[in-house]
């Protein structure tokens, strides 16, 4: 048996896990340190940013100081060197989706894991064009130089010795993009999803030798070579160590395994684990991780779930909701069961905060990076305010837990029950609604507080965009996107 009592930690338990100045702090001192850290966020963000539109544009760079460049003869040349440069374009644009979804810590701390991988998505189609119009550009110039049609010269470029790869690395890219569309994934299992858009890995390693032995960009002996290659270097370097060895060496310094399994509500559960020295994974409340369970029937589904309590120095828990196959299995997972983990990751937490007052709002099993979050932060009496939401009284998944955390910190706590109203697009109920609640009047400082927002999608759209109208600035907001 595991005790399953609510995991929530004295106020000795707290302190320990925080600098020893932050309970004396005064608020306003407290609020120009976060907005000083928060700048500093920021500025690394930004130069993040423009790294990777300066390499961006120094792979035009490279075709503008090449040979070739100077010497661009009638509508053929014109259109071989366009799709010349809409090719370095788009594996540069590639390269940096790479770096963007490799988990780096960097970006993770300044940027948040979420915000990189929606930059990650946002690129897959202009690269998917740039992509099919490298191909296009540089078969009709090349027909129009060699005085051939489309076909021919397709049939034409086959013959190289490279070129193959290069058209099954557009190949396995197209398929990657078509199955991220939302209208496709929606359809798609997990597995079967993720097992296509590993291609991404190969449709960048095949589509290399090409680039090397064709034209005068890229060529051998020259300094553009070589930066093309560390580029690649970096890339897939930062993938294979962030992506495959930490994992596991988390994995395995840790040693987490599944000592219980309890029921929380109907199709929720939480998992209790065990492991070595769990309090040295840096968990900040609000983070999450990616867990794999080495089950028969769980092994191969890989979960990103929220941490629904801070770890301690041998124990931890997650609460997990069924949403669909794979995490029903969950449920069922007898104690003894291996994890391995990748994480933690997320910026919701603390460490993005930059005003002096905090507003909690959750939703359903969004509740869990909140309920952690508000363990984990240090606060004064009346610093923060929670507002959980549930259609029904199956849907108060750690009320209690959250509830007395709140009574431990002094912070004021409001639910609100009842399905969605149908009236008009609102988060609240449509009893709210009539009554006049609004984010203003539950949270009387949200303009002086850091808001952060966890649930449905659509409803969690909904708090923002009320929050964004009342004035709240776009950095004090905080939103972690849940599925259901």
């Amino acid at each position: 048996m595991i005790d399953t009592a609510r995991p929530t930690p004295t106020a000795s338990e707290r302190a320990a896990r925080r600098p020893p100045t932050a309970a004396t702090e005064p608020l306003d001192v407290a609020a120009r340190r976060r907005r000083r850290d928060g700048r500093r966020r920021a500025a690394t963000t930004d130069l993040l940013g423009v790294l990777a539109w300066v390499s961006a544009a120094f792979a035009v760079a490279l075709w503008l100081m090449s040979p070739g460049s100077h010497t661009v003869v009638g509508i053929g040349g014109w259109l071989t060197d366009a799709g010349i440069v809409a090719g370095l374009i788009a594996t540069d644009l590639v390269l940096v989706m790479l770096v963007l979804a490799a988990r780096v810590p960097l970006i993770d701390r300044t940027f948040g894991q979420d915000n990189a991988i929606a930059v990650h998505r946002s690129l897959g189609k202009p690269v998917l064009y740039l992509l099919l119009a490298h191909g296009a550009l540089l078969t009709l110039g090349y027909g129009a130089s060699a005085g051939t049609g489309p076909i021919a010269q397709t049939i034409a470029l086959f013959s190289s010795p490279d070129m193959p790869l290069a058209y099954l690395g557009l190949g396995l890219f197209v398929a990657v993009v078509v199955s991220s569309l939302v209208a496709v994934r929606s359809r798609l299992p997990y597995e079967a999803w993720h097992g296509i858009h590993l291609l991404s890995y190969a449709a960048v390693l095949v589509a290399l030798p090409h680039m090397l032995s064709a034209g005068s960009v890229l060529a051998q002996g020259t300094w553009q070579r070589v930066y093309w290659i560390a580029l690649y270097v970096v890339a897939l370097g930062l993938i294979a160590v962030y992506r495959f060895a930490m994992p596991l060496v988390v994995t395995f310094r840790h040693r987490i395994r599944v000592v219980g399994v309890e029921p929380v509500a109907p199709g929720v559960v939480s998992i209790h684990l065990a492991g070595r020295d769990l309090d040295r994974l840096g968990t900040r409340g609000g983070q999450y991780g990616v867990w794999r369970f080495w089950t028969a029937r769980t092994w191969w589904h890989a979960h990103p779930v929220s941490f629904s309590a801070v770890p301690g120095r041998d124990r931890a828990r997650i609460t997990v909701r069924d949403l669909g196959a794979g995490s029903a299995r969950l449920g069922r997972i007898t104690p003894g069961a291996f994890v391995s983990l990748e994480g933690p990751y997320g910026l919701f937490t603390s460490r993005a905060r930059t005003a002096p007052y905090l507003a909690l709002v959750a939703s359903g099993i969004g509740i869990t990076p909140v309920r952690a979050l508000l363990e984990d932060t240090d606060l004064r009496p009346g610093e923060a305010t929670v507002l959980l939401r549930g259609s029904d009284a199956d849907q108060q998944y750690l009320w209690h837990e959250t509830a007395d955390l709140a009574a431990a910190t002094g912070s004021r706590f409001f639910t609100m029950v009842g399905r969605r109203a149908t009236s008009r697009a609102s988060w609240m109920t449509e009893d709210d609604l009539r009554r006049g609640v609004s984010l203003t009047s539950v949270f009387p400082r949200l303009l002086d507080s850091d808001l952060y927002v966890c649930g449905p999608q659509a409803w969690s759209d909904q708090v923002v965009l009320e929050a964004r109208l009342a004035g709240v600035p776009e950095h004090q907001i905080h939103q972690e996107r849940f599925g259901s």
